[in-house]
């Protein structure tokens, strides 16, 4: 069965950043696209990035411009930096390798 575990999550002023990290137990991790979801108090799930095997990416609209996908296959390891936050990006964030998924980390953005 395949782990997923983030970390890096924490409490962080408006404007500030921090850097998540997901690292999955598959062994082929770089046959796999990665992709990182939120989900915020109250609300559905939603998608926030995507980077697949070619290292292409994709971002939602809200953190387009802000948030950066990237991965090292070699640690299999995918991260998220995040700059510029705001009380909106305040979630649990998850990362997604097929049909796996990670616990979660606790995002939160306050002053």
């Amino acid at each position: 069965q395949v782990q997923l575990v983030e970390s890096g999550g924490g409490l962080v002023q408006p404007g500030g950043s921090l850097k998540l990290s997901c690292t999955s137990s598959r062994s082929i991790f770089s046959l796999y696209n990665m992709l990182w979801y939120r989900q915020a108090p109250g609300k559905q799930r939603e998608w926030v990035a995507t980077i697949t095997t070619g290292g292409n990416t994709g971002y939602a609209d809200s953190v387009k411009g802000r948030f950066t996908i990237s991965r090292d296959n070699a640690k299999n390891t995918v991260y998220l930096q995040m700059t510029s936050l705001k009380p909106e990006d305040t979630a649990v964030y998850y990362c997604n390798q097929y049909s796996a998924w990670g616990q979660g980390t606790q995002v939160t953005v306050s002053s």
